[in-house]
């Protein structure tokens, strides 16, 4: 992997953190079945150490490209603000590399369905926990195994 040209712009590794954490979304970028690029924004959850955790249905894109080629890409974006009379952004952003897996344990598909409700909509736990049982066997759990990470930032 190449160096960040910008050093003096780097994420420490707890801001990084904390951006994985509270980000909204992120952008996963995939090789296609086809040897292109292909990429999609997703909702996610980050879960030490090192994992990211998406939802998906059973079959689909994702999962084919995965099958041909595993290694992914996935940025999140944090704030930003645009400084159109320095012609500048103020930034954060944190970018990760490794591998993406399906994950087949129901004890961890089940977790980490969870975590992702508890993340986008703790007050509705009770309701999530009816829904994640009713629609357990029609949804696919993938997990992110980071390998790397670069968070890169202009304040």
């Amino acid at each position: 992997m190449r160096e960040v040209r910008r050093q003096d712009r780097l994420l420490d590794e707890t801001d990084s953190r904390r951006l994985l954490e509270t980000g909204e979304y992120g952008f996963l970028a995939m090789v296609n079945t086809d040897g292109g690029g292909y990429g999609i924004p997703v909702s996610f959850v980050y879960e030490e150490p090192g994992r990211i955790y998406f939802h998906c249905a059973p079959q689909g894109h994702k999962l084919d490209n995965i099958k041909t080629d595993n290694r992914v890409t996935f940025t999140v974006v944090g704030k930003t603000e645009v400084l159109p009379a320095q012609f500048s952004t103020l930034y954060e952003s944190v970018m990760t590399f490794g591998k993406l897996a399906l994950v087949e344990d129901d004890e961890e598909k089940h977790r980490a369905l969870i975590l992702i409700s508890q993340k986008y909509s703790p007050e509705y736990m009770d309701i999530a926990k009816k829904y994640i049982t009713a629609s357990f066997a029609r949804t696919t759990l993938l997990r992110l195994d980071i390998e790397r990470v670069s968070g890169k930032c202009k304040r």
